[in-house]
């Protein structure tokens, strides 16, 4: 781990330099290896994740075993963060989807941080809004709409957050992600494979054209990006540069 010297986190670029600066001192840099578990529900918060790449899911586990994704978090937000709201155990288990790095802070010292920072406490609530936004328009879409344009959505999301068109996912993640089985998640992507949609191979990759994949989509996807962006953007100019689709101008913490 090092010390983190560039803002590449839009929660984090949104700061004003003073109220950075209560928090500066304590993150580190960390890897966001592939599959890693952030944090697993049940248990308490100890980190809270500013993602500086990557992009990760929120799952519930269910008692039989089943698991569904509830929201993708990626550079435009965090992990952990309602950790400020109480001591409490994790509501959802933090999957690392895509690869990346992270800039980490104990939830202890966030939390101190919170308390000094009006700032913070705004962000923290800005980011709480936009997860909520996520976690209900999640739900209809999981009652409401048919797998394929599910899993099109999911497949977005996660391609809104990284770099580049390949997606490190196997049926069993998607299976997991989708909380369907991983024969409707192999009819699903034979049916995106013809369209155009996505190309996957046996090494658990799948390249993405993401015109076409947002065709087969449902309308969810659209959705959620414009109002979670429209929340994190509002009274915030540097935040608005870094859109859910990706950083569009500024590389640097």
């Amino acid at each position: 781990m090092t010390a983190p010297g560039g803002i590449s986190n839009g929660l984090l670029a949104a700061l004003p330099a003073t109220d950075l600066d209560f928090l500066r001192p304590e993150l580190a840099m960390v890897a966001l290896d592939q599959d890693a578990v952030l944090s697993r529900a049940g248990e308490p918060i100890e980190y809270v994740f500013f993602p500086h790449g990557g992009a990760i899911s929120l799952m519930i586990d269910m008692a039989d075993g089943q698991t569904v994704a509830t929201a993708a978090v990626g550079r435009e937000g965090a992990v952990g963060m309602l950790s400020v709201l109480g001591p409490s155990p994790s509501a959802a288990t933090a999957v690392v989807h895509a690869a990346g790095t992270a800039a980490r802070i104990s939830a202890s010292r966030f939390h101190a941080a919170f308390n000094r920072s009006p700032a913070i406490r705004n962000l923290v609530q800005d980011h709480v809004r936009a997860m909520l936004i996520q976690f209900q328009l999640g739900s209809a879409c999981n009652a409401l709409h048919p797998v394929e344009a599910r899993m099109a959505r999911w497949l977005l999301h996660l391609h809104d957050r990284i770099d580049h068109d390949i997606l490190p996912l196997t049926q069993q993640a998607l299976s997991e992600i989708l909380g369907v089985r991983r024969t409707t998640v192999t009819l699903s992507m034979r049916n995106l494979r013809a369209r155009g949609a996505i190309r996957s191979d046996q090494r658990g990759r799948i390249e993405v054209d993401r015109w076409r994949l947002a065709a087969a989509a449902c309308e969810c996807h659209n959705t959620m990006r414009l109002e979670v962006e429209e929340i994190l953007s509002i009274n915030k100019p540097d935040l608005a540069r870094w859109r859910v689709t990706g950083v569009e101008s500024g590389d640097a913490i």
